[in-house]
């Protein structure tokens, strides 16, 4: 149900173009390039399957998890949904 002088498809196509954008964003963001064998934090070597489902991997496992709490803690999004938590 559009309004105005929007089309009747406007809506989904803005959030097609929204999801793609974000698509796009966090393709760009994933490690590109040969992988590393060993990991850059820790000095711990990757293993070849993680190498080879990973190109470009720069990080162990550990350290990897340990990076994404680590932005997950500061990433100011409000993962969990809880309208009490949207109130506060």
């Amino acid at each position: 149900m559009a309004t105005g002088w929007a089309g009747d498809g406007a809506v989904q196509d803005q959030i097609d173009a929204t999801v793609e954008d974000a698509i796009k964003r966090a393709r760009s963001q994933l490690p590109q390039g040969p992988a590393r064998m060993r990991c850059e934090e820790c000095d711990a070597p990757i293993p070849e399957a993680r190498r080879k489902a990973m190109p470009g991997v720069r990080l162990c496992i550990a350290c990897q998890e340990a990076e994404e709490q680590d932005n997950q803690a500061h990433s100011g999004y409000n993962r969990r949904g809880s309208k009490d938590s949207q109130l506060r």
